[in-house]
């Protein structure tokens, strides 16, 4: 190439550069370059997940759940046969309130690894973290229940045991559902994102296993508020946790898989099939005490149910990226 064939315009008898689009696939009559690269889709993490698993040891803290729903509606339900005339109800409603609040805080500490630590989240009192005012809610609960309890085997101290049970009564319910909240506070997808029902899901679980126990351990003849309880609480659990599962969308997905999906699928039968035998026990039972096995353990899996969900949703990225993508394109200007 000489020096003359160098114009203005550039080398004479030169084709012009191709400019390229990136992103825009060169197509049959069109100019432009093949992407090298292929458009990414989401897979992985670099294979490592995005969040922490939680730490908490299963049986302590999914038993903690489990017995902390136990212990908060067999208070109600101790309460109210009081209030009706029926002893025999509320003697075991009280044993097991005072019982599973017991092994409920020995599961705790053993989680936290020795006593001191659970009073040292009593120094201080913080009405926005659901872990503070749990720790206050067990400590203000546990001698409330434990009072009722000794008062009735007692059968003495009419008064202190009265003003125990109804105190109780009145915590009973926070003792029950405060649990989910405190999931819902976490970063874990399929804890996080069931914040509006998984309370639901809790109180219609500890009235399912507290109305368990109690048509195992009572007379039939004074039974009849404890299957009216059982049949309430499968109906509010089994129909919060469709609504959750429903509402969830991706976070939902660790419910049905693995072990999480066996246990919650068992609990959602066992739940339904001690209801249904509850209503029919009036006058069996035997039936009553099936009934109430079949609560027990349906309670039992749907919290080791949802505590497995979210350990296995925090391991997987897909459950952490994907949806903030989501949320990201639903706010973006046109979407």
């Amino acid at each position: 190439m000489s020096e003359s064939d160098v114009t203005r315009d550039g080398v004479r008898g030169a084709r012009p550069g191709r400019e390229a689009v990136p992103g825009v696939p060169a197509g049959r009559g069109r100019r432009g370059e093949r992407p090298v690269v292929p458009e990414a889709e989401f897979a992985s993490y670099y294979g490592m997940p995005v969040l922490a698993e939680p730490p908490w040891k299963p049986l302590d803290i999914a038993g903690y759940l489990y017995l902390g729903g136990l212990a908060g509606a067999s208070s109600l339900l101790a309460a109210g046969a009081r209030l009706t005339g029926r002893p025999g109800l509320a003697a075991p409603a009280h044993t097991a309130a005072a019982a599973a609040v017991s092994l409920s805080l020995a599961a705790l500490v053993h989680d936290l690894g020795r006593p001191a630590r659970f009073l040292n989240m009593l120094r201080v009192c913080k009405p926005t973290s659901p872990m503070s005012v749990g720790s206050w809610l067990l400590a203000a609960y546990a001698p409330l229940a434990l009072t009722a309890a000794a008062a009735d085997v007692a059968g003495r101290y009419r008064l202190p045991g009265r003003a125990a049970t109804a105190a109780s009564a009145v915590l009973g319910p926070a003792v029950a559902t405060y649990t989910a909240v405190l999931l819902s506070d976490t970063a874990v997808p399929s804890w996080h994102e069931g914040y509006r029902e998984l309370p639901f899901v809790f109180a219609g679980s500890a009235a399912g296993t507290a109305s368990g126990l109690a048509l195992a351990a009572a007379p039939a003849a004074e039974a009849g508020p404890a299957r009216r309880f059982a049949v309430l609480g499968a109906v509010l659990e089994l129909g919060a946790l469709h609504t959750m599962k429903r509402r969830m969308g991706l976070a939902a997905k660790p419910f049905g898989q693995g072990r999480a999906g066996l246990l919650v699928r068992a609990s959602e039968l066992l739940t339904a099939g001690g209801a249904v035998l509850a209503a029919c026990s009036a006058r069996d039972r035997h039936l009553a005490a099936a009934a109430g096995a079949a609560l027990l353990a349906g309670s039992a899996a749907l919290r080791f149910g949802v505590f497995h969900a979210g350990v296995a949703s925090a391991a997987d990225p897909a459950y952490t990226v994907l949806p903030q993508r989501e949320r990201l394109e639903a706010t973006r200007p046109g979407s």
